[in-house]
Order: C-alpha cells, then sequence, then structure tokens
C-alpha cells in the first residue's frame, strides 16, 4: 500500500500506478496454476456463511422504516 501511494504521489500522473502494477508480485498465470477450484470454493464459503447468518442467528435486520418512524406532535407556537 505504501508503494502505490508513493506512486500515486509521483507527478507524472499516468506513471505511478502503472510502476506499482508492473513491479507487483501478482502471477498472470494464476488461474492456469490453480483453476477455478479456490474461486468456486471461495463462493460456496461465502454463500454457506451468509445463509447461516441469515436464517439461523436471529438477528433482526429492521430492513425498512416505513410504518416505524412517527412524527412527534405538532406544538403551538406559544405567544
Amino acid at each position: 500500500m505504501f508503494r502505490f501511494v508513493k506512486a500515486a504521489m509521483n507527478v507524472s500522473a499516468g506513471q505511478g500506478a502503472r510502476q506499482v502494477r508492473l513491479s507487483s508480485t501478482h502471477s498472470p498465470e494464476f488461474h492456469a496454476k490453480y483453476g477455478t477450484g479456490p474461486m468456486i470454493g471461495g463462493f460456496a464459503f461465502c454463500v454457506s456463511v451468509w445463509g447461516f447468518v441469515l436464517t439461523q442467528t436471529g438477528i433482526t435486520w429492521n430492513l425498512s422504516p416505513v410504518g416505524k418512524v412517527q412524527p412527534k406532535p405538532w406544538r403551538e407556537v406559544e405567544e
């Protein structure tokens, strides 16, 4: 992250991010090496955890305030 911020502060606007990207350790052959298994596994894990959270934990989500928020009674101006 520090390298990216340092490069972003570089005077030449477009060169900073490009330099960080070229010196990154990410391999372009990741999917060729590991396939789509990690992605499918991560997706299944995420869906199962959220499925558990939504169905088993009993959290009240309060998705809509319609009908729950009531205005205060109007006060007449005192003279």
